[in-house]
């Protein structure tokens, strides 16, 4: 078997078909109150040598998978299948991922871990050009970034990574308050966020941000909102992606909460915030994501300059619901049945009968709240 190449923990749900290629590993900052991801994983900066051996071995492994492609189009998958069983458990990670790629296309790469733009524009447009290269058919490559980083780096040296072959970057603003984002210790200003994201889309390269409805809790849930909105349209971001907040065992936010300096926003405070943003950016040319599991529901989604009024309308279409209907549905797609409010007719008598225990069992609103944060923590 070929030598391995590194694959890290985490990419969007929108990268689900890429290449993962790593260049570094872990986060800069590692501080926020919210997640625990690297939390003992020291940052690491991998050289570009380190990097090109991966795309060698990525390529090696590419060429053997090739051999699978049958002259009319198509896989042979039983071979595929037969192979992915030889070797050790690292390999054959490299292998099936591989496989996946090309067969779904091969034609996106996600740049991975927590900050790649970290390292220097040079090194990170060497990487660019000799990815490009590897894999000519790359149709778009596509990173995560620190936005307290992002904000050091300037439009020209955006356009440089754009002209070596990044094409989208990814960065979790979470809010563009800066009462929550001191609260949540983000180690940004918003200052900061609109100085990077304005430098990237100078650069001409697509910006996506994420947005976290909740995260500052009730104390600061109109905070949270409006702070966000007015970065979003003195940005603009090509993509403004939901990612409902959750309080996760193990983290500085969860503390606060057991000490009553946090307190739970309910879903629908989580709707509400959604439902100010999309009303303070009407008319900005955004798409609006909603496309991760934790998010209550995923139809809100369309253009900011064209869609606003049925973004909302999907919003308050769920919240004029009655509460024990509404309660029915959080329970299911927090429970990974339902994907919309449409889905619950297909639910079995035996899902509903659980759910409707769940209600009755838990009548005060805020234990309510507290389970169903319980139930989505299971997905960060």
């Amino acid at each position: 078997m070929e030598k391995t190449f590194r694959i890290g923990p985490i990419r969007p749900p929108s990268e689900a078909d890429s290449l993962l290629l790593q260049v570094t590993n872990g986060c800069t900052w590692n501080k926020c109150k919210f997640c625990q991801l690297y939390r003992h994983t020291k940052f690491k900066a991998y050289s570009a040598d380190s990097i090109k051996e991966d795309i060698n071995n990525m390529v090696q492994y590419a060429e053997r998978i090739k051999k699978y492609r049958l002259p009319a189009g198509g896989w042979d998958i039983d071979g595929l299948n037969e192979e992915l069983m030889e070797g050790t458990e690292e390999e054959r990670q490299c292998f099936y991922m591989m496989a996946n790629w090309l067969i779904k296309g091969g034609e996106n790469v996600f740049l991975q871990d927590g900050n790649t733009t970290a390292l220097s524009s040079g090194r990170l447009s060497d990487v660019l050009i000799y990815l490009r290269k590897a894999f000519p058919n790359i149709k778009r490559i596509t990173s995560y970034g620190r936005a307290e980083n992002l904000s050091k780096v300037s439009a020209e040296e955006y356009a440089e990574l754009k002209a070596a072959g990044l094409d989208r970057i990814h960065s979790g603003f979470e809010s563009g308050s800066d009462k929550v984002l001191e609260k949540i210790n983000k180690g940004v200003t918003s200052e900061q966020e609109i100085t990077a994201g304005r430098n990237i889309k100078a650069g001409g390269i697509e910006l996506s941000i994420y947005f976290m409805p909740g995260v500052g809790g009730k104390e600061l849930t109109e905070e949270n909102a409006l702070g966000t909105a007015r970065v979003v349209n003195a940005i603009e971001p090509d993509f403004l992606r939901i990612r409902t907040a959750a309080v996760k065992h193990g983290t500085g936010l969860y503390e606060d909460f057991v000490n009553g300096d946090f307190t739970l926003c309910s879903d629908d405070d989580k709707l509400l915030e959604i439902k100010k943003v999309i009303e303070e950016c009407r008319g900005v040319d955004t798409k609006i994501v909603s496309d991760h599991i934790i998010n209550l529901l995923q139809g809100i989604k369309g253009s900011l300059r064209t869609d606003t009024d049925k973004m909302a309308g999907i919003i308050d279409d769920y919240l004029a619901r009655p509460e024990h209907e509404k309660k029915m549905y959080q329970a299911a797609r927090r429970m990974a049945l339902v994907i919309s409010p449409k889905e619950m007719t297909r639910l079995s008598q035996n899902e509903k009968k659980e759910i409707e225990k769940l209600i009755e069992n838990n009548p005060d609103p805020y234990q309510w709240e507290i389970m169903m944060n319980e139930l989505i923590s299971r997905y960060i």
